[in-house]
């Protein structure tokens, strides 16, 4: 590797809103994030999946009768 061109490879803190506080190492020495595995929806097991004004079910009745064309088929 070269000399003098890589940044620093600090020992740095996470903060996240939740309050939870992760300690790693990185080039910078303090982030702040929004969420992380400790409160998560995916990772706590609260997730869920939630269809907006019913957008799946319009989606499989606009395309409940559509058949894609065999390749080779006569018409």
């Amino acid at each position: 590797m070269k000399k003098d061109i890589h940044p620093e490879y600090v020992e740095a803190t996470i903060t996240c809103a939740c309050g939870n506080v992760i300690h790693t190492r990185s080039t910078r020495k303090a982030m702040s994030v929004n969420t992380c595995a400790a409160c998560h929806p995916f990772f706590t097991g609260t997730q869920a999946m939630v269809d907006t004004e019913g957008r799946v079910d319009a989606f499989n009745k606009r395309y409940a009768n559509f058949k894609l064309p065999i390749k080779g088929a006569k018409k």
